[in-house]
């Protein structure tokens, strides 16, 4: 399944209800896995992010939809990323040198 790496800001509302953040997460966590979507990990972190999920879902659409129904909450912004492990990039690198 392919990988994903949402990296997450709390809104000023995040931010505010910043003690719920652990339910929250299992919330996230349970509405993905209706979807699919699988939560590898997640880290609250310092930095310009507070909070980097890394999560594994079917499809580009099904991590999208999942991330737009944690959005609509109002407690964070989503950035995210594809992120391609070894064997995926080894095919990719075979498919461009032909």
């Amino acid at each position: 399944m392919p990988t994903f790496v949402a990296l997450l800001n709390w809104t000023d509302q995040g931010v505010r209800g910043y003690k719920d953040t652990p339910q929250r997460a299992e919330a996230f966590t349970a509405a993905a896995q209706k979807l699919g979507v699988k939560v590898l990990n997640l880290f609250w972190t310092v930095g310009p992010y507070d909070i980097v999920a890394v999560v594994e879902a079917p499809d580009d659409e099904t991590a999208t939809a999942v991330l737009l129904q944690v959005g609509a909450l109002g407690n964070v912004r989503s950035t995210t990323l594809r992120a391609f492990g070894q064997e995926e990039m080894g095919r990719i690198i075979a498919k461009a040198t032909g």
